[in-house]
């Protein structure tokens, strides 16, 4: 396949579940530099859900427009068949 940019395509599972683990990792950092609280624990686990979510939001966005090509996606319409290569012609 033929790139006409030097962008590489980006895998949004892997993107997603990148972002997730490095805010869990800054969720346990600030967790255990004791700048949160007990009672603030609550709110700042789905922290890296939300993160990972708009992240992933982002990336499609971003690359949804240029992923679904017919030159990325080799699809290409069916012939139609000719009178030369018809085989629902009789045989005589």
């Amino acid at each position: 396949m033929n790139r006409e940019s030097g962008r590489h395509p980006v895998n949004v599972g892997h993107l997603v579940m990148g972002i997730a683990f490095l805010a869990m990792v800054g969720v346990w950092a600030l967790i255990q530099a004791g700048v949160v609280g007990d009672g603030d624990v609550r709110w700042l686990l789905p922290v890296p859900w939300v993160l990972a979510g708009l992240g992933g939001l982002v990336a499609i966005a971003m690359s949804g427009s240029r992923r679904w090509t017919t030159r990325q996606t080799g699809w290409v319409e069916p012939a139609t068949p000719t009178e030369a290569n018809d085989p629902t012609e009789e045989i005589r």
